[in-house]
Protein backbone atom coordinates (compact mmCIF):
# COMPACT_ATOMS: atom_id res chain seq x y z
CA UNK A 1 0.00 0.00 0.00
CA UNK A 2 1.38 3.42 -0.83
CA UNK A 3 1.72 6.01 1.88
CA UNK A 4 -0.96 8.24 0.31
CA UNK A 5 -3.39 5.31 0.04
CA UNK A 6 -2.73 4.44 3.67
CA UNK A 7 -3.43 8.02 4.77
CA UNK A 8 -6.74 8.02 2.90
CA UNK A 9 -7.80 4.74 4.54
CA UNK A 10 -6.74 5.93 7.99
CA UNK A 11 -8.70 9.17 7.56
CA UNK A 12 -11.78 7.13 6.64
CA UNK A 13 -11.29 4.87 9.65
CA UNK A 14 -10.79 7.85 11.95
CA UNK A 15 -14.09 9.32 10.78
CA UNK A 16 -15.91 6.03 11.43
CA UNK A 17 -14.59 5.47 14.97
CA UNK A 18 -16.88 6.49 17.82
CA UNK A 19 -15.44 8.43 20.78
CA UNK A 20 -15.84 5.32 22.96
CA UNK A 21 -13.99 3.14 20.45
CA UNK A 22 -11.18 5.70 20.20
CA UNK A 23 -10.89 5.65 24.01
CA UNK A 24 -10.71 1.83 23.95
CA UNK A 25 -7.96 1.87 21.32
CA UNK A 26 -6.06 4.52 23.30
CA UNK A 27 -6.24 2.26 26.35
CA UNK A 28 -4.97 -0.74 24.35
CA UNK A 29 -1.93 1.06 22.96
CA UNK A 30 -1.17 3.31 25.94
CA UNK A 31 2.21 1.63 26.55
CA UNK A 32 3.23 2.08 22.91
CA UNK A 33 2.51 5.81 22.85
CA UNK A 34 3.10 6.95 26.43
CA UNK A 35 0.86 8.79 28.85
CA UNK A 36 1.98 12.34 28.00
CA UNK A 37 1.48 11.95 24.26
CA UNK A 38 -1.72 9.94 24.77
CA UNK A 39 -3.29 13.00 26.46
CA UNK A 40 -2.85 14.87 23.15
CA UNK A 41 -4.80 12.24 21.20
CA UNK A 42 -8.29 13.52 20.50
CA UNK A 43 -8.86 11.84 17.12
CA UNK A 44 -8.02 8.67 15.27
CA UNK A 45 -5.72 10.63 12.96
CA UNK A 46 -3.57 11.88 15.85
CA UNK A 47 -3.41 8.36 17.25
CA UNK A 48 -2.32 7.00 13.87
CA UNK A 49 0.35 9.72 13.61
CA UNK A 50 1.83 8.71 16.96
CA UNK A 51 1.75 5.02 15.96
CA UNK A 52 3.53 5.89 12.71
CA UNK A 53 6.21 7.84 14.58
CA UNK A 54 6.77 4.84 16.85
CA UNK A 55 7.02 2.46 13.87
CA UNK A 56 3.87 0.59 14.83
CA UNK A 57 2.18 1.65 11.60
CA UNK A 58 3.44 2.06 8.06
CA UNK A 59 2.43 1.29 4.51
CA UNK A 60 4.11 -2.12 4.92
CA UNK A 61 2.96 -2.77 8.48
CA UNK A 62 -0.76 -2.45 9.18
CA UNK A 63 -1.18 -5.58 11.31
CA UNK A 64 -0.97 -3.75 14.66
CA UNK A 65 -3.77 -1.32 13.77
CA UNK A 66 -5.85 -4.18 12.33
CA UNK A 67 -5.50 -6.02 15.64
CA UNK A 68 -6.50 -2.91 17.61
CA UNK A 69 -9.60 -2.49 15.46
CA UNK A 70 -10.49 -6.16 15.91
CA UNK A 71 -10.12 -5.78 19.69
CA UNK A 72 -12.65 -2.93 19.80
CA UNK A 73 -15.16 -4.97 17.78
CA UNK A 74 -14.63 -3.11 14.50
CA UNK A 75 -13.64 -5.90 12.10
CA UNK A 76 -15.25 -3.87 9.32
CA UNK A 77 -12.61 -1.16 9.75
CA UNK A 78 -9.81 -3.73 10.03
CA UNK A 79 -11.06 -5.20 6.77
CA UNK A 80 -10.84 -1.73 5.16
CA UNK A 81 -7.08 -1.80 5.66
CA UNK A 82 -6.78 -5.44 4.60
CA UNK A 83 -8.86 -5.02 1.43
CA UNK A 84 -7.34 -1.70 0.48
CA UNK A 85 -3.92 -3.23 1.02
CA UNK A 86 -4.72 -5.80 -1.67
CA UNK A 87 -5.47 -3.26 -4.39
CA UNK A 88 -2.60 -3.32 -6.84
CA UNK A 89 -0.71 -0.19 -7.71
CA UNK A 90 -1.01 0.19 -11.46
CA UNK A 91 2.60 1.18 -12.08
CA UNK A 92 3.93 -1.24 -9.49
CA UNK A 93 2.99 -4.41 -11.35
CA UNK A 94 5.03 -6.81 -13.45
CA UNK A 95 4.44 -6.82 -17.21
CA UNK A 96 1.11 -8.25 -18.38
CA UNK A 97 2.54 -11.61 -19.53
CA UNK A 98 4.34 -12.07 -16.20
CA UNK A 99 1.11 -11.26 -14.31
CA UNK A 100 -0.66 -13.98 -16.31
CA UNK A 101 2.10 -16.46 -15.44
CA UNK A 102 1.93 -15.47 -11.76
CA UNK A 103 -1.85 -15.96 -11.77
CA UNK A 104 -1.40 -19.49 -13.12
CA UNK A 105 1.36 -20.20 -10.58
CA UNK A 106 -0.86 -18.91 -7.75
CA UNK A 107 -3.62 -21.29 -8.79
CA UNK A 108 -1.25 -24.29 -8.84
CA UNK A 109 0.32 -23.33 -5.50
CA UNK A 110 -3.12 -23.00 -3.90
CA UNK A 111 -4.11 -26.48 -5.09
CA UNK A 112 -0.86 -28.18 -4.05
CA UNK A 113 0.98 -26.36 -1.27
CA UNK A 114 -0.88 -27.55 1.82
CA UNK A 115 0.81 -27.22 5.21
CA UNK A 116 4.16 -26.16 3.74
CA UNK A 117 2.95 -22.61 3.15
CA UNK A 118 4.94 -21.10 6.06
CA UNK A 119 8.17 -22.71 4.85
CA UNK A 120 7.59 -21.25 1.39
CA UNK A 121 6.77 -17.86 2.89
CA UNK A 122 10.09 -17.82 4.73
CA UNK A 123 11.99 -18.77 1.55
CA UNK A 124 10.23 -15.90 -0.21
CA UNK A 125 11.56 -13.55 2.47
CA UNK A 126 8.33 -12.81 4.28
CA UNK A 127 8.40 -11.78 7.94
CA UNK A 128 6.99 -13.91 10.75
CA UNK A 129 4.55 -11.09 11.53
CA UNK A 130 3.19 -11.20 7.98
CA UNK A 131 2.97 -15.01 8.05
CA UNK A 132 1.05 -14.87 11.34
CA UNK A 133 -1.30 -12.27 9.89
CA UNK A 134 -2.00 -14.54 6.91
CA UNK A 135 -2.61 -17.46 9.27
CA UNK A 136 -5.10 -15.45 11.33
CA UNK A 137 -7.05 -14.41 8.24
CA UNK A 138 -7.49 -18.02 7.08
CA UNK A 139 -7.01 -20.28 10.11
CA UNK A 140 -8.63 -23.39 8.63
CA UNK A 141 -8.44 -23.01 4.86
CA UNK A 142 -5.00 -24.01 3.55
CA UNK A 143 -5.91 -23.22 -0.04
CA UNK A 144 -6.93 -19.64 0.82
CA UNK A 145 -3.83 -19.32 3.00
CA UNK A 146 -1.64 -20.27 0.03
CA UNK A 147 -3.42 -17.76 -2.23
CA UNK A 148 -2.98 -15.03 0.38
CA UNK A 149 0.70 -15.94 0.80
CA UNK A 150 1.44 -15.58 -2.92
CA UNK A 151 -0.65 -12.40 -3.11
CA UNK A 152 1.30 -10.83 -0.23
CA UNK A 153 4.60 -11.88 -1.79
CA UNK A 154 3.58 -10.41 -5.15
CA UNK A 155 2.56 -7.19 -3.45
CA UNK A 156 5.87 -6.97 -1.56
CA UNK A 157 7.87 -7.51 -4.77
CA UNK A 158 5.71 -5.21 -6.89
CA UNK A 159 6.99 -4.95 -10.46
CA UNK A 160 9.88 -7.28 -9.58
CA UNK A 161 7.64 -10.31 -8.86
CA UNK A 162 8.60 -13.17 -11.16
CA UNK A 163 7.30 -16.71 -11.56
CA UNK A 164 10.85 -18.06 -11.78
CA UNK A 165 11.56 -16.71 -8.28
CA UNK A 166 8.47 -18.46 -6.94
CA UNK A 167 9.56 -21.72 -8.59
CA UNK A 168 13.09 -21.35 -7.17
CA UNK A 169 11.66 -20.87 -3.68
CA UNK A 170 9.48 -23.96 -4.09
CA UNK A 171 12.50 -26.01 -5.17
CA UNK A 172 14.54 -24.64 -2.24
CA UNK A 173 11.79 -25.98 0.04
CA UNK A 174 12.02 -29.33 -1.77
CA UNK A 175 8.50 -28.83 -3.12
CA UNK A 176 9.61 -29.99 -6.55
CA UNK A 177 6.30 -31.57 -7.51
CA UNK A 178 4.49 -28.26 -7.09
CA UNK A 179 7.25 -26.45 -9.01
CA UNK A 180 7.00 -29.03 -11.82
CA UNK A 181 3.21 -28.64 -11.95
CA UNK A 182 3.59 -24.87 -12.35
CA UNK A 183 6.06 -25.30 -15.18
CA UNK A 184 3.85 -27.91 -16.88
CA UNK A 185 0.75 -25.74 -16.59
CA UNK A 186 2.60 -22.68 -17.92
CA UNK A 187 3.86 -24.67 -20.90
CA UNK A 188 0.48 -26.15 -21.68
CA UNK A 189 -1.62 -23.01 -21.01
CA UNK A 190 0.66 -20.35 -22.37
CA UNK A 191 3.24 -22.12 -24.49
CA UNK A 192 5.91 -19.95 -22.91
CA UNK A 193 9.40 -20.64 -21.72
CA UNK A 194 10.49 -19.67 -18.24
Amino acid sequence: MSSSKLKAVLLDISNKLSAAQLDQIKYLCNEDIGKRDMEKVDSGIKLFQFLTERRKLSADNTEYVCQLLQNVQRPDLAELINNFDCLPEINNQPPEQERAKLDIATEVVAENLGRSWRQLGRKLGMSEVKLESISERHPKDLEETAVELVKEWRKSRGAEARTVDLIKALRACELNLTADKIEDKLHSDMSVKL
